[in-house]
Protein backbone atom coordinates (compact mmCIF):
# COMPACT_ATOMS: atom_id res chain seq x y z
CA UNK A 1 0.00 0.00 0.00
CA UNK A 2 1.38 3.00 -0.74
CA UNK A 3 0.42 6.69 0.51
CA UNK A 4 0.63 10.03 -1.27
CA UNK A 5 0.62 13.37 0.51
CA UNK A 6 -0.31 16.54 -1.70
CA UNK A 7 0.28 20.23 -0.09
CA UNK A 8 3.71 20.28 2.07
CA UNK A 9 3.07 23.42 3.98
CA UNK A 10 3.29 22.89 7.97
CA UNK A 11 -0.07 20.56 8.16
CA UNK A 12 1.22 18.31 5.53
CA UNK A 13 5.04 18.24 6.21
CA UNK A 14 3.47 17.46 9.98
CA UNK A 15 0.89 14.28 8.67
CA UNK A 16 3.86 13.28 6.35
CA UNK A 17 6.36 12.62 9.34
CA UNK A 18 4.22 11.02 11.15
CA UNK A 19 2.63 8.95 8.64
CA UNK A 20 6.50 7.66 7.70
CA UNK A 21 7.02 7.25 11.39
CA UNK A 22 3.91 5.62 11.92
CA UNK A 23 3.75 2.51 9.11
CA UNK A 24 6.52 -0.18 8.27
CA UNK A 25 8.84 0.35 5.37
CA UNK A 26 6.69 -1.80 3.13
CA UNK A 27 3.91 0.99 3.32
CA UNK A 28 5.60 3.81 0.95
CA UNK A 29 5.12 7.72 1.63
CA UNK A 30 5.54 9.93 -1.18
CA UNK A 31 5.12 13.61 -1.14
CA UNK A 32 4.00 15.31 -4.15
CA UNK A 33 5.88 18.66 -5.20
CA UNK A 34 4.40 20.78 -8.23
CA UNK A 35 7.09 21.22 -10.25
CA UNK A 36 10.94 20.19 -10.90
CA UNK A 37 11.92 23.37 -9.59
CA UNK A 38 9.76 23.24 -5.79
CA UNK A 39 11.09 19.55 -5.90
CA UNK A 40 15.26 20.58 -5.91
CA UNK A 41 14.88 23.66 -4.00
CA UNK A 42 13.33 21.23 -1.22
CA UNK A 43 15.64 18.72 -1.57
CA UNK A 44 18.86 21.10 -1.44
CA UNK A 45 17.37 22.69 1.92
CA UNK A 46 16.07 19.24 3.46
CA UNK A 47 17.63 16.39 1.87
CA UNK A 48 14.44 14.63 1.45
CA UNK A 49 14.67 14.68 5.46
CA UNK A 50 11.02 15.89 7.29
CA UNK A 51 12.00 17.40 10.65
CA UNK A 52 9.38 18.41 13.61
CA UNK A 53 9.93 20.31 16.38
CA UNK A 54 8.29 20.27 19.46
CA UNK A 55 9.28 22.10 22.79
CA UNK A 56 12.82 22.92 21.45
CA UNK A 57 13.28 18.92 20.28
CA UNK A 58 14.27 18.53 16.70
CA UNK A 59 12.83 15.04 15.46
CA UNK A 60 13.97 13.77 11.89
CA UNK A 61 12.41 11.16 9.76
CA UNK A 62 13.50 10.13 6.23
CA UNK A 63 12.74 7.35 4.04
CA UNK A 64 10.13 9.58 1.25
CA UNK A 65 9.73 9.16 -1.95
CA UNK A 66 9.12 11.94 -4.05
CA UNK A 67 6.99 12.70 -6.85
CA UNK A 68 6.95 16.22 -9.37
CA UNK A 69 3.29 16.76 -10.72
CA UNK A 70 4.62 17.61 -14.05
CA UNK A 71 2.55 17.80 -17.50
CA UNK A 72 3.83 15.64 -20.09
CA UNK A 73 2.18 13.91 -23.23
CA UNK A 74 0.01 11.71 -20.64
CA UNK A 75 -1.94 14.28 -18.00
CA UNK A 76 -2.09 12.66 -14.67
CA UNK A 77 1.99 11.06 -14.91
CA UNK A 78 4.29 11.89 -11.91
CA UNK A 79 7.92 12.11 -12.85
CA UNK A 80 10.44 9.97 -10.03
CA UNK A 81 12.46 12.88 -8.74
CA UNK A 82 16.54 12.99 -9.17
CA UNK A 83 18.31 14.50 -6.37
CA UNK A 84 21.75 14.19 -8.60
CA UNK A 85 20.32 17.00 -11.15
CA UNK A 86 21.50 20.67 -10.87
CA UNK A 87 18.86 23.62 -10.22
CA UNK A 88 20.17 24.47 -14.13
CA UNK A 89 19.42 20.65 -15.36
CA UNK A 90 16.02 20.81 -13.85
CA UNK A 91 14.71 23.17 -16.84
CA UNK A 92 15.50 20.81 -19.59
CA UNK A 93 15.11 17.61 -17.86
CA UNK A 94 13.52 14.66 -20.01
CA UNK A 95 12.70 11.82 -18.02
CA UNK A 96 13.45 8.16 -18.41
CA UNK A 97 10.42 5.95 -19.25
CA UNK A 98 10.97 4.46 -16.10
CA UNK A 99 10.43 7.05 -13.81
CA UNK A 100 7.29 8.61 -15.43
CA UNK A 101 4.54 7.06 -13.04
CA UNK A 102 0.79 6.43 -14.36
CA UNK A 103 -0.19 3.62 -11.67
CA UNK A 104 -3.21 4.26 -10.13
CA UNK A 105 -2.52 6.27 -6.65
CA UNK A 106 -4.44 4.22 -3.85
CA UNK A 107 -4.87 7.28 -1.03
CA UNK A 108 -3.78 10.60 -1.06
CA UNK A 109 -3.36 13.14 1.70
CA UNK A 110 -4.64 16.25 0.81
CA UNK A 111 -3.39 18.58 2.93
CA UNK A 112 -3.02 21.32 -0.02
CA UNK A 113 -4.62 24.90 0.22
CA UNK A 114 -8.52 24.84 -0.57
CA UNK A 115 -8.27 27.22 -3.33
CA UNK A 116 -5.60 25.04 -5.52
CA UNK A 117 -7.42 21.74 -4.39
CA UNK A 118 -9.46 21.36 -7.06
CA UNK A 119 -6.75 22.45 -9.34
CA UNK A 120 -4.47 19.38 -8.15
CA UNK A 121 -6.88 16.70 -7.80
CA UNK A 122 -7.94 17.45 -11.82
CA UNK A 123 -4.19 16.67 -12.46
CA UNK A 124 -4.19 13.73 -10.72
CA UNK A 125 -7.16 12.26 -11.91
CA UNK A 126 -5.77 9.86 -14.22
CA UNK A 127 -4.35 8.25 -11.67
CA UNK A 128 -7.66 8.09 -9.20
CA UNK A 129 -10.35 5.53 -9.65
CA UNK A 130 -13.09 4.05 -7.46
CA UNK A 131 -10.72 2.09 -5.51
CA UNK A 132 -8.66 5.07 -4.13
CA UNK A 133 -9.07 6.78 -1.28
CA UNK A 134 -9.04 10.93 -0.95
CA UNK A 135 -8.54 12.09 2.67
CA UNK A 136 -9.32 16.17 2.71
CA UNK A 137 -7.74 18.04 5.77
CA UNK A 138 -8.93 21.37 5.10
CA UNK A 139 -10.90 23.12 7.80
CA UNK A 140 -13.38 25.02 5.89
CA UNK A 141 -16.02 23.51 3.98
CA UNK A 142 -17.21 23.07 0.74
CA UNK A 143 -14.09 21.85 -1.25
CA UNK A 144 -16.05 18.02 -1.24
CA UNK A 145 -18.90 19.45 -2.77
CA UNK A 146 -16.96 21.29 -5.24
CA UNK A 147 -14.89 18.50 -6.51
CA UNK A 148 -18.13 16.64 -6.67
CA UNK A 149 -19.40 18.84 -9.04
CA UNK A 150 -16.25 19.66 -11.23
CA UNK A 151 -13.94 16.51 -10.95
CA UNK A 152 -15.68 13.03 -9.62
CA UNK A 153 -19.00 14.36 -11.44
CA UNK A 154 -19.84 9.83 -11.66
CA UNK A 155 -20.56 8.01 -8.26
CA UNK A 156 -19.57 4.97 -10.09
CA UNK A 157 -16.43 6.03 -10.66
CA UNK A 158 -15.26 8.26 -7.62
CA UNK A 159 -13.04 7.81 -5.28
CA UNK A 160 -13.86 6.90 -1.45
CA UNK A 161 -13.62 10.10 0.60
CA UNK A 162 -12.30 10.60 4.02
CA UNK A 163 -13.13 14.01 5.81
CA UNK A 164 -10.91 15.00 8.59
CA UNK A 165 -10.53 18.16 11.29
CA UNK A 166 -7.53 18.94 12.35
CA UNK A 167 -7.07 20.99 15.54
CA UNK A 168 -3.23 20.17 16.06
CA UNK A 169 -1.19 23.45 15.45
CA UNK A 170 1.87 24.22 13.27
CA UNK A 171 3.83 26.47 11.52
CA UNK A 172 7.29 25.83 9.01
CA UNK A 173 10.17 27.48 10.02
CA UNK A 174 11.65 26.16 7.09
CA UNK A 175 11.10 23.79 4.56
CA UNK A 176 11.04 20.43 5.90
CA UNK A 177 10.93 21.46 9.32
CA UNK A 178 7.39 22.16 11.27
CA UNK A 179 7.32 23.47 14.55
CA UNK A 180 4.30 21.52 16.44
CA UNK A 181 3.44 23.99 18.65
CA UNK A 182 -0.41 22.98 19.61
CA UNK A 183 -1.10 19.94 20.24
CA UNK A 184 -4.80 19.04 19.54
CA UNK A 185 -6.34 16.60 17.70
CA UNK A 186 -7.16 14.86 14.36
CA UNK A 187 -10.84 13.50 14.09
CA UNK A 188 -11.89 11.62 10.74
CA UNK A 189 -15.07 10.04 9.45
CA UNK A 190 -15.72 8.13 6.06
CA UNK A 191 -18.00 10.12 3.61
CA UNK A 192 -20.96 8.05 2.40
CA UNK A 193 -20.97 5.17 0.16
CA UNK A 194 -22.52 5.97 -3.18
CA UNK A 195 -23.27 2.17 -3.33
CA UNK A 196 -25.17 2.55 0.21
CA UNK A 197 -22.16 0.14 1.68
CA UNK A 198 -22.44 0.54 5.98
CA UNK A 199 -19.04 1.98 7.14
CA UNK A 200 -20.49 2.22 10.81
CA UNK A 201 -22.65 -0.78 10.76
CA UNK A 202 -21.38 -1.70 14.20
CA UNK A 203 -22.68 1.26 16.07
CA UNK A 204 -26.18 -0.14 15.44
CA UNK A 205 -25.44 -3.66 16.31
CA UNK A 206 -28.39 -4.48 18.46
CA UNK A 207 -26.73 -7.59 19.51
CA UNK A 208 -24.23 -5.47 22.04
CA UNK A 209 -25.07 -3.11 23.98
CA UNK A 210 -24.32 0.78 23.08
CA UNK A 211 -21.41 0.95 25.91
CA UNK A 212 -19.58 -1.98 23.93
CA UNK A 213 -20.51 -0.59 20.41
CA UNK A 214 -17.59 1.23 17.97
CA UNK A 215 -16.57 1.60 14.65
CA UNK A 216 -14.68 -1.29 12.97
CA UNK A 217 -12.59 -2.18 10.22
CA UNK A 218 -14.57 -4.96 9.56
CA UNK A 219 -17.80 -3.17 8.11
CA UNK A 220 -15.09 -1.53 5.46
CA UNK A 221 -14.41 -4.94 3.93
CA UNK A 222 -12.76 -7.86 5.13
CA UNK A 223 -10.34 -10.91 3.23
CA UNK A 224 -13.72 -13.03 1.15
CA UNK A 225 -15.56 -9.94 0.59
CA UNK A 226 -16.72 -10.00 -3.09
CA UNK A 227 -15.90 -6.05 -3.36
CA UNK A 228 -12.11 -6.18 -1.29
CA UNK A 229 -10.59 -4.79 -3.60
CA UNK A 230 -12.95 -1.81 -4.12
CA UNK A 231 -13.02 -1.40 -0.51
CA UNK A 232 -9.39 -2.74 0.31
CA UNK A 233 -7.22 0.88 0.18
CA UNK A 234 -9.80 2.68 2.30
CA UNK A 235 -9.97 0.33 5.16
CA UNK A 236 -5.75 0.39 4.86
CA UNK A 237 -6.21 4.01 5.13
CA UNK A 238 -8.61 4.32 8.00
CA UNK A 239 -5.96 1.78 10.08
CA UNK A 240 -2.42 3.81 9.07
CA UNK A 241 -4.69 7.60 9.96
CA UNK A 242 -5.38 5.40 13.47
CA UNK A 243 -1.61 4.42 13.64
CA UNK A 244 -1.14 8.79 14.50
CA UNK A 245 -1.64 8.59 18.09
CA UNK A 246 0.78 11.72 18.03
CA UNK A 247 -1.70 13.64 16.32
CA UNK A 248 -4.58 12.32 18.26
CA UNK A 249 -6.31 10.61 16.04
CA UNK A 250 -9.75 9.45 16.12
CA UNK A 251 -12.32 7.72 14.17
CA UNK A 252 -15.39 9.11 14.58
CA UNK A 253 -19.08 8.76 12.50
CA UNK A 254 -19.33 10.84 9.62
CA UNK A 255 -22.23 13.06 11.41
CA UNK A 256 -19.70 14.11 14.53
CA UNK A 257 -16.61 14.95 12.23
CA UNK A 258 -19.13 17.59 9.99
CA UNK A 259 -20.31 18.96 13.18
CA UNK A 260 -16.37 19.06 14.03
CA UNK A 261 -15.66 20.55 10.74
CA UNK A 262 -18.53 23.30 11.27
CA UNK A 263 -17.30 24.29 14.42
CA UNK A 264 -13.75 24.86 13.04
CA UNK A 265 -15.41 26.65 10.16
CA UNK A 266 -16.86 29.13 12.40
CA UNK A 267 -13.54 29.51 14.24
CA UNK A 268 -12.05 30.46 11.06
CA UNK A 269 -14.78 32.32 9.82
CA UNK A 270 -14.45 34.69 13.03
CA UNK A 271 -11.01 34.92 13.21
CA UNK A 272 -9.33 35.06 9.70
CA UNK A 273 -10.59 37.55 8.42
CA UNK A 274 -11.10 39.90 11.59
CA UNK A 275 -7.51 39.25 11.73
CA UNK A 276 -6.78 39.98 8.11
CA UNK A 277 -8.40 42.96 8.22
CA UNK A 278 -6.64 44.57 11.43
CA UNK A 279 -3.41 43.54 10.71
CA UNK A 280 -3.30 41.92 14.52
CA UNK A 281 -2.17 38.51 16.37
CA UNK A 282 -5.25 36.41 16.80
CA UNK A 283 -4.90 36.67 20.71
CA UNK A 284 -5.39 40.48 20.04
CA UNK A 285 -9.25 39.99 19.10
CA UNK A 286 -11.82 40.33 21.94
CA UNK A 287 -10.66 42.60 24.27
CA UNK A 288 -13.13 45.18 22.65
CA UNK A 289 -16.91 45.84 21.73
CA UNK A 290 -16.14 45.78 18.26
CA UNK A 291 -14.75 42.34 17.72
CA UNK A 292 -16.82 40.64 20.54
CA UNK A 293 -19.99 42.04 18.41
CA UNK A 294 -19.02 40.93 15.33
CA UNK A 295 -18.08 37.27 17.15
CA UNK A 296 -21.74 37.17 18.30
CA UNK A 297 -23.13 38.13 15.07
CA UNK A 298 -21.41 35.60 12.84
CA UNK A 299 -21.86 32.97 15.57
CA UNK A 300 -25.26 33.82 15.51
CA UNK A 301 -25.78 33.83 12.06
CA UNK A 302 -23.94 30.28 11.32
CA UNK A 303 -25.96 28.50 13.90
CA UNK A 304 -29.17 29.49 12.44
CA UNK A 305 -27.71 28.32 9.18
CA UNK A 306 -26.33 25.17 10.31
CA UNK A 307 -30.12 24.52 12.30
CA UNK A 308 -32.23 25.02 8.48
CA UNK A 309 -29.32 23.10 6.94
CA UNK A 310 -30.09 20.03 9.70
CA UNK A 311 -33.57 20.06 9.56
CA UNK A 312 -33.72 20.19 5.38
CA UNK A 313 -31.26 16.58 5.95
CA UNK A 314 -33.60 15.65 8.31
CA UNK A 315 -37.14 16.17 6.12
CA UNK A 316 -35.24 14.45 3.41
CA UNK A 317 -34.13 11.62 5.22
CA UNK A 318 -37.59 11.26 6.51
CA UNK A 319 -39.08 11.73 2.98
CA UNK A 320 -36.97 8.76 1.57
CA UNK A 321 -38.15 6.14 4.09
CA UNK A 322 -41.42 5.30 2.20
CA UNK A 323 -44.79 5.89 2.27
CA UNK A 324 -45.24 2.52 5.09
CA UNK A 325 -42.98 4.25 7.47
CA UNK A 326 -45.00 6.84 10.28
CA UNK A 327 -41.96 9.69 10.44
CA UNK A 328 -43.68 10.21 14.01
CA UNK A 329 -42.39 7.33 15.16
CA UNK A 330 -38.80 7.56 14.36
CA UNK A 331 -37.07 9.76 16.73
CA UNK A 332 -35.17 12.42 15.33
CA UNK A 333 -32.11 14.34 17.00
CA UNK A 334 -32.41 17.99 17.62
CA UNK A 335 -29.88 20.55 16.97
CA UNK A 336 -26.41 19.71 18.38
CA UNK A 337 -25.93 22.23 21.51
CA UNK A 338 -22.29 22.72 20.42
CA UNK A 339 -23.81 23.92 17.19
CA UNK A 340 -25.40 26.60 19.09
CA UNK A 341 -24.05 30.52 18.79
CA UNK A 342 -23.41 30.64 22.90
CA UNK A 343 -21.10 27.61 22.64
CA UNK A 344 -19.79 28.77 19.26
CA UNK A 345 -18.35 31.76 20.40
CA UNK A 346 -17.26 30.18 23.63
CA UNK A 347 -15.00 28.05 21.13
CA UNK A 348 -13.81 30.73 19.08
CA UNK A 349 -12.53 32.94 22.53
CA UNK A 350 -11.06 29.55 23.21
CA UNK A 351 -9.13 29.49 19.89
CA UNK A 352 -7.97 33.06 19.89
CA UNK A 353 -6.52 32.55 23.23
CA UNK A 354 -4.45 29.56 22.40
CA UNK A 355 -3.82 31.00 19.13
CA UNK A 356 -1.48 34.09 19.07
CA UNK A 357 0.25 33.33 15.92
CA UNK A 358 -0.33 35.20 12.11
CA UNK A 359 -3.79 34.02 10.73
CA UNK A 360 -3.30 32.29 7.35
CA UNK A 361 -5.85 34.73 6.14
CA UNK A 362 -3.33 37.67 7.60
CA UNK A 363 -0.12 35.78 5.45
CA UNK A 364 -2.39 35.78 2.77
CA UNK A 365 -2.99 39.44 2.48
CA UNK A 366 0.27 40.54 3.54
CA UNK A 367 2.37 38.30 1.04
CA UNK A 368 -0.53 39.27 -1.97
CA UNK A 369 -1.76 36.21 -2.49
CA UNK A 370 -5.47 35.22 -3.30
CA UNK A 371 -7.15 34.11 0.42
CA UNK A 372 -9.85 31.47 0.85
CA UNK A 373 -12.54 33.59 1.76
CA UNK A 374 -15.00 31.91 -0.02
CA UNK A 375 -14.28 28.21 1.84
CA UNK A 376 -15.14 30.76 4.84
CA UNK A 377 -17.47 33.08 5.63
CA UNK A 378 -18.48 32.91 1.84
CA UNK A 379 -19.82 28.86 2.58
CA UNK A 380 -22.00 30.50 5.28
CA UNK A 381 -23.38 33.35 2.56
CA UNK A 382 -24.34 30.66 -0.11
CA UNK A 383 -25.64 28.48 2.02
CA UNK A 384 -27.30 31.17 3.76
CA UNK A 385 -29.05 31.61 0.48
CA UNK A 386 -30.13 28.31 -0.27
CA UNK A 387 -32.12 28.29 2.90
CA UNK A 388 -33.63 31.63 2.98
CA UNK A 389 -31.35 32.41 6.33
CA UNK A 390 -30.00 36.24 5.56
CA UNK A 391 -26.63 36.06 6.89
CA UNK A 392 -25.36 40.15 6.54
CA UNK A 393 -22.29 39.92 8.60
CA UNK A 394 -20.42 37.07 6.62
CA UNK A 395 -21.50 39.09 3.75
CA UNK A 396 -20.18 42.30 4.99
CA UNK A 397 -16.65 40.45 5.80
CA UNK A 398 -16.05 38.69 2.68
CA UNK A 399 -16.76 41.99 0.66
CA UNK A 400 -14.40 43.57 3.17
CA UNK A 401 -11.55 40.75 2.66
CA UNK A 402 -12.07 41.48 -1.15
CA UNK A 403 -11.41 45.03 -1.06
CA UNK A 404 -8.64 44.63 1.40
CA UNK A 405 -6.72 42.44 -0.70
CA UNK A 406 -7.97 44.39 -3.47
CA UNK A 407 -6.28 47.92 -2.41
CA UNK A 408 -2.16 47.98 -2.75
CA UNK A 409 -0.15 48.25 0.18
CA UNK A 410 1.13 51.93 -0.75
CA UNK A 411 -2.53 53.19 -0.79
CA UNK A 412 -3.37 51.49 2.76
CA UNK A 413 -1.49 54.92 4.55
Amino acid sequence: MGFYVLGLGAVGTLIAYHLRAALPPSQSVTLIHKSYKNAWAAHRRCRGVLSVETSGVIQKCGGFQVEVLEKHDRPGTGVAFNPTLSREQTSNYVPATDDIHTDPIEAVFVTARMIKTTELLSQLLPRLNANSTVVLFQNGMGIFEELVQQVFRNPETRPNFILASNTNGAWLKGTGHVVYADHGSLEFGIVSDPRRRDFEASLTDEAKPKYERHLSLDDITRPGDPSYDRYRGLRETVAALNSLDALGAKWSPIADVQNALRRRLVVDAVIEPLTALMACRNGALFRDRGSANILQHVCKEASEVFRAQLEKETESWLGALGPDVDPRQIPVGRMPSELEAEHLSEEVRRAARRRGNISTMLFDITHGRPTEIQYLNGYLVGLGKQLSIPTPVNMTLCNLVHMRRAVPEERRL
